[in-house]
């Protein structure tokens, strides 16, 4: 089994605390509202929403894939940082055996935030993915950054 890490930075003028409330805490019921073309659904399979939880995200019309099962690994909401892993669906595309994921939102001297997303992609065997695969599963994260970005600056007195 190898392992791909890939890192990324997206800035915001959103400050910390309500960008962790909104992208991680409230994931689940804001983005199949704001972004119901990416994703139709999030459910709990297992667990209370802390480390061990399962998730089924069910993917909207506008995605290559169905679904797939996430695993909440820690989430600090003291120090705003998440961890989470994919693991099992077909956005593993036959090839992963999974992908974590740490997610670190820290604040940035405007008075906004910095995320800090690392990838792991866990292959299997000696099975390879490409940088274009990355990329699109890279873009869409920071796509969804940005509607959530766009939503809390359109409606600034939502999560106070």
């Amino acid at each position: 089994m190898g392992v791909i890490t890939y890192d990324m930075e997206i800035t915001s003028p959103i400050p910390p605390t309500k960008m962790f409330k909104v992208f991680v805490l409230d994931f689940d019921n804001l983005i199949p509202k704001i972004l119901p073309q990416a994703i139709k659904s999030v459910e709990i399979i297992h667990g209370d929403g802390g480390a061990g939880t399962i998730k089924l995200i069910t993917f909207g019309e506008g995605s290559q894939f169905k679904s797939v099962k996430h695993q909440v690994d820690r989430i600090d909401k003291d120090n705003f940082t998440y961890s989470y892993s994919i693991i099992e669906g077909d956005a593993l595309m036959g090839i992963l055996e999974s992908i974590s994921y740490e997610i670190k939102i820290e604040a940035s001297p405007d008075g906004g935030s910095i995320c800090k997303n690392s990838s792991k992609y866990h292959t299997k065997g000696d099975a390879q993915i490409t940088e274009e695969q990355i990329k699109g599963g890279k873009d869409k994260a920071a796509g969804m950054f940005k509607a959530v970005e766009a939503y809390l600056l359109a409606n600034p007195d939502a999560y106070n």
